[in-house]
């Protein structure tokens, strides 16, 4: 602690005394299926509480049927929800850590319906809304009165559940933002025409919820220290708001961004792009116009970043929530300076957030035992200790060989070249991606802390795994670049991502990128090369660039892509060349689609396994696991995940 000494100072809100600085902040886990808190949920804060965290504030819970903005929303419009809300405010104040719950609506973002319908959505005036192509209807007086009752009767149950208090989630462009904002409010009663107007909605809301609970429970209010939207709430009109209400609250928690636009989104969890604790100077606005404690999020991913923050005074508490989802004993580490052993995250967002844009629950991709707490949240000890040898030092094989060390087996890891981290050592090459190369260092040190021996520049043989007899086999060989038979005449140079990283080629003026992965291979490669002063065309062989990454990273990625003006030619299937014409196909028509004057292509057609050990040694009677790309090539998440499985079973 004497290394971190405001981190780990405690802060009183009301009757609330929390232990440290360390918030996490209210995210959708996708944890819950039936909009009621469950046990996956209540293991999922639990190792978090356990883990040091000083408060957390769970997920949002709808306050009125139109807040249904997804189809797996927690909701707590009825009494049923206080047993499940219960247990886990039991299960976290266990830890020593304090609970609080969001309350919330949508307003006019709703992103999905539970049986495919598009919702009718409610707004204080009918503003379309871009991102979700939702046109609201203007609420009626008596539905904002329905509403507002909503947030005291769900902050009535949070209490008696035991929780310690609300948030009320006025950020990223939720209903109580579009009543604050001028450009989307446009009533002309008693809740909008002026700031005091505007500001009801809110103000009746904290009202409401103090008559329904009593003078210890807290209440906060998160805001977007502006929206970072043409059309969204600004910084001043927000500090305005807040200032407004400060009398009814007993803090603030800042972030910035909106769920309305595409640009203003990826906020919401921004990718490894931005800059670790960007949003603190916003929060520093806030600390200097109000008397009130400030919370702030915002890429807050190592405890040195927090420190920093609450040493300059720019907020009081720090929201570490994707630091926890990678590593949910940060605080703890943190505590007893073992910050060498923390996880940090790396704002890859594939398995947090991205889960999330897919309905699945939240995990991560250095930590896959995260949302999966009730299978994996311990591992069991081996009953017979076993002389396993893991054969590639990507990330599969060091989850692996990190897990089974862990669980008490003899591991020997085994590196053909000079240094772990296969795939990872590339993608932390590309324009944006250097933080991913933080799996391996992390994955590094689990070995260390594990007792894993490694045998880097070694290549293993079927005579190698003879002499050294082990139990288990452990195959992470990875993958090479996929390089198919392509009709050329060799005047077009042609080659693979992995030898313009490595600086094995050298592209030239007028490059294609033939991209059918639709990942982060394409897109990143066709910015290093337009940055380096190439033409680039991005053939994508789907329907837009980075179609099956995270949405606020490809999102964040295609703004990009737009700045440096590269030619994005989408539903493009690679054919062929011939002198300096790149013929490609469209995938829905079949057209021919040709480009000239190209120079250069590069290929990131995906890639294919490498295993030539499997079949000899099981020939031998070897019992060989096979995990990661060698399996089949997939993504560092599933590689990771391989990995993990395959320690716990051996």
């Amino acid at each position: 602690m004497a290394q971190f000494p405001h981190l780990f100072s405690p802060l009183t809100l009301r009757g609330v005394t929390l232990r440290n600085r360390i918030l996490s902040t209210g995210h959708d886990t996708t944890l819950p299926t039936d909009g009621t808190v469950n046990a996956a949920l209540v293991e999922y804060h639990r190792a978090r509480a356990k883990g040091g965290a000083g408060l957390i504030v769970t997920q949002v819970a709808g306050v009125h049927e139109t807040a249904r903005y997804t189809s797996h929303l927690l909701m707590a419009t009825s009494d049923d929800c206080i047993a499940g809300y219960r247990t886990l405010a039991k299960a976290v104040h266990a830890e020593g850590c304090a609970i609080f719950s969001q309350l919330f609506h949508p307003g006019r973002e709703i992103m999905e319906s539970a049986d495919g319908l598009l919702a009718v959505a409610y707004a204080p005036s009918a503003v379309p809304n871009e991102r979700f192509h939702v046109m609201p209807r203007a609420l009626p007086v008596a539905l904002i009165d329905e509403i507002v009752a909503g947030y005291a009767s769900a902050a009535r149950r949070m209490h008696q559940a035991g929780l310690d208090g609300v948030e009320v989630v006025a950020s990223h462009g939720y209903l109580p933002a579009q009543f604050l904002n001028p450009r989307l409010n446009l009533r002309d009663d008693a809740y909008g025409g002026s700031d005091a107007n505007r500001q009801r909605f809110l103000l009746e809301v904290c009202q409401a919820i103090r008559a329904a609970t009593d003078e210890g429970f807290v209440i906060g209010l998160r805001i977007s220290g502006g929206e970072r939207d043409d059309a969204g709430l600004t910084m001043e009109e927000a500090v305005t708001a807040t200032k407004a209400l400060e009398p009814h609250l007993d803090y603030v928690n800042v972030t910035t961004g909106t769920s309305a636009s595409v640009g203003g989104a990826v906020h919401i969890a921004p990718p490894m792009a931005f800059a670790a604790g960007y949003v603190a100077p916003d929060a520093g606005v806030f600390k200097r116009a109000l008397n009130l404690p400030v919370f702030v999020a915002g890429r807050i991913n190592q405890p040195q970043i927090a420190e920093a923050i609450l040493t300059a005074g720019q907020a009081d508490m720090c929201g570490m929530t994707r630091a926890m989802i990678a590593d949910p004993e940060m605080p703890n580490k943190a505590a007893r300076g073992a910050v060498d052993d923390i996880r940090a995250c790396i704002g890859c967002n594939q398995a947090c957030i991205g889960h999330f844009h897919r309905g699945l629950p939240v995990s991560c991709i250095q930590h896959p035992q995260t949302g999966r707490e009730l299978t994996y949240g311990s591992l069991i000890p081996a009953l017979v200790p076993k002389r396993v040898m893991v054969v590639g030092g990507g990330p599969a094989g060091m989850k692996a060989a990190a897990t089974a060390a862990q669980r008490g087996h003899h591991v020997t890891l085994y590196e053909a070249g000079r240094h772990l981290g296969g795939q990872a050592l590339k993608a932390q090459l590309l324009p944006g991606r250097a933080e991913f190369g933080g799996i391996i260092t992390n994955l590094t040190r689990e070995m260390e802390l594990a007792q894993v021996q490694i045998r880097r520049g070694t290549r293993v043989t079927v005579d190698l795994v003879e002499a050294e007899r082990p139990d288990v086999v452990i195959l992470a060989t990875g993958a090479l670049p996929y390089v198919p038979d392509l009709p050329t005449d060799g005047q077009v140079q042609i080659v693979t991502a992995w030898q313009v990283l490595e600086g094995k080629a050298t592209p030239g003026a007028r490059v294609l990128v033939a991209d059918w992965r639709c990942d982060w291979i394409g897109p990143g490669i066709a910015e290093r090369l337009t940055r380096a002063g190439s033409h680039v065309t991005l053939a994508v062989n789907g329907t837009h660039p980075g179609e099956s990454l995270p949405l606020y990273v490809r999102d964040t990625m295609a703004a990009t892509l737009q700045d440096l003006g590269v030619e994005i030619r989408p539903y493009a299937r690679l054919y062929g060349t011939a002198g300096d014409t790149v013929y490609l196909q469209h995938t829905a028509s079949g057209a021919a689609m040709e480009i000239t004057g190209v120079d250069t292509v590069v290929l990131a057609l995906g890639h294919q396994s490498v295993d030539d050990l499997s079949a000899s040694l099981l020939a031998r009677g070897v019992d060989v696991r096979m995990i990661g790309d060698c399996l089949s090539p997939r993504t560092a998440e599933e590689a990771v995940f391989d990995g993990l499985k395959a320690g716990v079973a051996v």
